[in-house]
């Protein structure tokens, strides 16, 4: 598994973390066989968020690992928390202490490796976030912060208040999502993708040293579904099934490392709960697209160069 430099630190993560949204429909023997599959390939960070099947995919991730051979501290272990699902988004120090508690329950954890702000709230105040983070870093609960999809000004006005640096930014980034890179290459146009919808935070991310985690990464809209094997996306597929050939992996690998060519050192969350899967994604990380490839991906993906 390709490894990547953590934020502004030294420390070596995996190109690929597990996320577990959908672990809270797996049984326990079936949540280890998952976590296995990635530990095995060499994805040894989870990303979770308190939401997740409403706390239950923590709890079936607690009960799993509590019961393997793998060793808490060849883990890396990140949630989220912020989203009270229909009614409101909330960083205050309240909540943010009280999630953390229930996520260390859930999840048989004395420490978080990391805790992510899930979505921005239009009342956050970041001297109260800052609070939050310092007791809880103090406590020895939290190790790292990071935050999500946070445009580059938010970004900026919450580690402005912090004593720690902000490690992570998680944004949906895919072949069928490819807003934070198609605006650059049409400045100074007057097209749609010339529209900066994300305020040039993978420029800022790379000048700032942040890690940007990349979600959804085989998915089309917001929960759509998958473009792999989709008759919606015939070029994108063929092209995918010709580099899939060439290197001799499937499409879910090629979709992979077309994210982890881009010199950004992207993070990439691999969603599933299939063993298959998940072995089939990490052999993405194993290969490096030629640029000719990795353009051909992206125009086949319905996108154009000005």
């Amino acid at each position: 598994m390709k490894r990547i430099k953590m934020g502004c630190t030294t420390l070596s993560i995996p190109a690929m973390a597990l996320g577990i949204m959908r672990m809270n429909q797996k049984s326990v023997p079936e949540a280890q066989v998952a976590i296995q599959a990635a530990y095995d390939a060499g994805i040894n960070f989870i990303d979770s968020a308190d939401i997740y099947g409403g706390g239950k995919s923590e709890e079936i991730f607690g009960q799993a690992f509590s019961q393997m051979q793998i060793k808490r501290e060849e883990m890396f272990i990140q949630s989220k928390t912020g989203i009270v699902p229909g009614k409101r988004y909330d960083f205050s120090k309240e909540h943010i202490l009280h999630s953390v508690d229930e996520i260390l329950e859930r999840m048989q954890l004395d420490y978080l490796d990391s805790l992510v702000l899930h979505r921005p709230d239009a009342l956050m105040d970041p001297e109260e976030v800052a609070e939050a983070f310092d007791q809880l870093q103090a406590a020895g609960k939290v190790r790292f912060f990071g935050v999500s999809n946070f445009d580059t000004a938010q970004f900026k006005l919450l580690q402005s208040c912090l004593s720690q640096r902000l490690m992570f930014n998680q944004l949906q980034f895919s072949l069928k999502h490819t807003g934070m890179i198609d605006f650059g290459m049409h400045m100074n146009m007057v097209d749609k993708p010339s529209v900066d919808r994300d305020s040039q935070f993978l420029d800022y991310a790379r000048l700032h040293k942040v890690t940007v985690q990349a979600w959804s990464p085989f998915q089309y809209g917001m929960f759509e579904g998958t473009f792999i094997d989709n008759d919606g996306f015939p070029k994108l597929n063929q092209e995918l099934q010709k580099l899939a050939d060439k290197y001799e992996v499937d499409k879910n690998a090629i979709a992979a490392a077309w994210i982890l060519r881009h010199p950004a050192n992207i993070q990439m969350l691999v969603g599933s709960m299939n063993p298959q899967h998940i072995r089939d994604s990490a052999k993405g990380a194993k290969i490096r697209l030629t640029r000719q490839e990795w353009y051909d991906l992206y125009l086949a993906a319905g996108n154009y160069l000005p």
